[in-house]
């Protein structure tokens, strides 16, 4: 039997693996920095990211799929990246936040091509599930405006 909203469950899904990589980044970022405010910031995203993840799970439950539980292969890359960059440049935080800011700037745009392909699908004006995705999309574009001014703090103070 075809689920009816499985495009819908696949962008969902997808978003899934894309706040997982961010929890991971977060993450990685926390250990990598030795300033306690920057540990306690990547801190509270990686909360904020593990939220997203629950409420996305729960919205494709909702609509009969099966949600996503990993990673994406792209994330898993850009991990790697990032840790060997930390090595290489001793965990600068500037570079640290570089990487973070990038990171997150595949999240705005994964996040900017699911609203894109919700809009394109037939979902009733004020769709719980396009809310939850704006909702989100708000959140991504706000984190990454603070690591941006995070890491020109900290490219001023270099």
């Amino acid at each position: 039997m075809s689920n009816p909203n499985k495009d819908v469950i696949s962008v969902l899904n997808d978003l899934i693996e894309f706040s997982k990589d961010g929890e991971k980044g977060f993450k990685t970022a926390a250990e990598d920095v030795k300033n306690p405010g920057l540990k306690t910031y990547f801190m509270q995203r990686i909360g904020e990211c593990s939220t997203a993840v629950s409420e996305l799970q729960h919205q494709v439950r909702a609509l009969g799929g099966d949600p996503e539980t990993s990673t994406s292969v792209s994330g898993d890359l850009h991990r790697g990246w990032v840790n060997l960059k930390s090595m290489l440049t001793g965990k600068d935080e500037v570079a640290v936040l570089n990487e973070v800011e990038r990171g997150e700037d595949h999240a705005l745009k994964a996040y900017k091509d699911a609203l894109e392909k919700l809009a394109k699908l037939t979902l009733a004006p004020g769709s719980e599930v396009i809310a939850l995705v704006e909702r989100q999309y708000h959140g991504v574009q706000r984190n990454h405006d603070q690591v941006k001014a995070l890491r020109n703090q900290a490219r001023a103070q270099a």
